[in-house]
């Protein structure tokens, strides 16, 4: 299985920072018996691999080849490859940008790189077959991309920072066979490459008779985008995480 990880964009919800904030230093790990700061892609990177990955295509700018210094080595079992988005346009536009590398007859999960998310091994429960959204309860769905669905979890629209959203389920990961991922490439295509946040695409795909499920199977999540998310990160890392050592 594929993972695609879009991490060009510029972070200025909280910079200043030296470096890309996809290496973020967000609590510690263990290697070679000393304690060192981890990314808080890292965390993604793990839970890829526990929801069956062991291929991670990094989406990163021409400006960010401090993610390929870091994570240029086999990591936990997985294989890493680099792909450039030239410009920032938008989240389509960077998890599209993979599409040379994701095979038809494969699944592929994308997850973004500044989340921490619990439990860990969430997306191994949802299915290969079908395009399925990973959700979680937040207090302030506004903030992100709320996901309203029917009772037997078949989603009905995916609300983009609305102030007033329907669902306090919002989405941080999704899993798809590979077909289905370029049929949404051919779709955003079709439209003019006009959608630069993936819930308005999805909505066009559901409304041209796509379908799309609802896995509300999350306990916490956190946006470590920001000064907040990032104090919010610390604090349910403290709680829930203890210390492991990297293999």
């Amino acid at each position: 299985m594929w993972g695609i990880i879009p991490a060009a964009g510029q972070g200025t919800r909280i910079q200043p920072l030296a470096f890309s904030k996809e290496l973020l230093p967000v609590g510690m790990r263990v290697e070679n018996g000393a304690e060192r700061p981890r990314a808080v892609s890292e965390y993604l990177v793990e839970r890829l691999a526990r929801g069956g990955a062991d291929k991670v295509c990094f989406v990163i700018s021409p400006h960010k080849d401090d993610i390929l210094r870091y994570f240029s080595d086999r990591v936990d079992g997985v294989d890493f490859a680099f792909v450039v988005q030239p410009r920032p346009a938008g989240l389509c536009d960077a998890i599209f940008r993979a599409a040379p590398v994701i095979p038809a007859d494969e699944p592929v999960a994308v997850g973004l790189p500044d989340t921490i998310w619990f439990p860990e091994d969430a997306l191994a429960h949802l299915p290969d077959d079908r395009f399925s959204f990973l959700t979680f309860p937040v207090e302030e769905p506004r903030h992100f991309d709320a996901v309203v669905a029917d009772p037997d979890g078949r989603i009905r629209e995916i609300q983009v920072k609305v102030p007033n959203a329907a669902s306090k389920w919002i989405w941080g990961a999704f899993k798809m066979p590979g077909r289905i991922f370029h049929e949404l490439h051919a779709l955003w295509l079709e439209r003019g490459r006009e959608d630069e946040y993936l819930g308005t695409l999805v909505n066009a795909w559901i409304a041209a008779g796509g379908e799309a499920w609802n896995a509300p199977l999350g306990s916490g999540y956190v946006d470590v985008g920001t000064v907040d998310g990032y104090r919010q990160a610390l604090r349910l890392l403290g709680a829930l995480e203890p210390v492991s050592p990297r293999p």
